[in-house]
This record gives structure tokens, C-alpha cells and sequence, in this order.
């Protein structure tokens, strides 16, 4: 079996609040938070982030965070291709976004070897995403849309819409009958 030749840690995850690009007022970060390039993360006012929660900046994306928005126990956001989050935003507990993947790559290369892309995911004011929710790279998720619990994000969500399911599908708008 071939070694990676080019591992290296990440870091522990610890941080200091005058290590964020930007940090507002009434943040807080239960305890087991892990914080990685937090100089490229901009947190807003009033803004929670649960136990165990991981925000993975990146050397060269950016992790913005709006006025107001909770971030649920567990969550992974990786801001490798820029994720930004809208003010008011609802991350459920146990979600993912992530902003990154590899190519396939040619015949037998290993996946891992192929060019690594970037693709951002920007989540609009309001909006919230389900318990244990995927929302993969290049999504916008519209203005007060919802994403059901458990559902994989493929593709855009128009603002107030209602969607769920894996590939995740439209319902309905909000207010509407079901």
C-alpha cells in the first residue's frame, strides 16, 4: 500500500475570538466547538454555534456568518469555496455543507488524486436547513426556503420553497397547503 506523501494536520481546532477576521457581539461557541482558519471566518451579532459544531475555514475561502443565525450541535461547514450564510439562518443539528470535491480523474487514478474543485454555497436570509441535511458545493439556498431533515441538496432552492427528499425535490412554497 502507496502512503500519502503529503499529510499534515489541520491543527486542533482550538481558537482564540481575536483570531476571526471578524467576530460581532453575543456570539457563542459551546463547549467542543472546533474552529479551523478562523482569519477567514466573519461571524455576525448574536449568533450561537453548538457543541461539537466544526466551522472549517480554509486558507483561501471564507466562512461568512450572518446577524442571528444558530448553528446546531454537530454541523460541518467547510468553507473551502466560500460558504455564506444570510442573517436569521437555522443549521440544524448533524448538518453538512461542504464546498469542495475532486474529479473523478482518469480511468484507475484514485479519486483523491484528481483536481480538486471549488464551488461555493450560499444560504439566503431565513432559510433553514433540517437535522442532518447535506447541501453540497455550487447551491444557493433561497430566502426563507426549507430544507427537510435528512435531505440531500443537489441543486438551487428557490426562495420559499419548501423542499426534502434525496436527490432533495420542491414540495411546495411556504404558506401553502400541503
Amino acid at each position: 500500500m502507496d502512503a500519502i506523501p503529503h499529510l499534515s494536520s489541520h491543527g486542533t481546532g482550538s481558537f482564540e475570538r481575536d483570531h476571526f477576521k471578524k467576530l460581532g457581539e453575543n456570539v457563542i461557541f459551546e463547549p467542543g466547538c472546533l474552529v479551523f482558519h478562523p482569519e477567514r471566518i466573519e461571524i455576525g451579532d448574536r449568533v450561537y454555534v453548538g457543541h461539537y459544531a466544526i466551522l472549517k475555514g480554509y486558507h483561501k475561502g471564507l466562512l461568512r456568518i450572518g446577524n442571528g443565525t444558530w448553528i446546531g450541535q454537530g454541523a460541518f461547514l467547510h468553507a473551502a469555496g466560500d460558504l455564506l450564510l444570510g442573517e436569521r439562518v437555522g443549521v440544524g443539528p448533524g448538518v453538512k455543507i461542504i464546498t469542495s470535491f475532486h474529479e473523478e480523474g482518469k480511468g484507475t487514478q484514485p479519486v483523491m488524486d484528481g483536481v480538486l474543485c471549488f464551488k461555493s454555497v450560499v444560504v439566503e436570509d431565513g432559510a433553514d436547513i433540517g437535522v442532518g441535511a447535506i447541501v453540497l458545493p455550487g447551491v444557493r439556498v433561497g430566502k426563507g426556503s426549507l430544507i427537510g431533515a435528512g435531505s440531500v441538496v443537489t441543486r438551487d432552492v428557490e426562495p420559499g420553497w419548501i423542499v426534502a427528499g434525496n436527490p432533495a425535490r420542491p414540495l411546495r412554497r411556504r404558506g401553502q397547503p400541503s
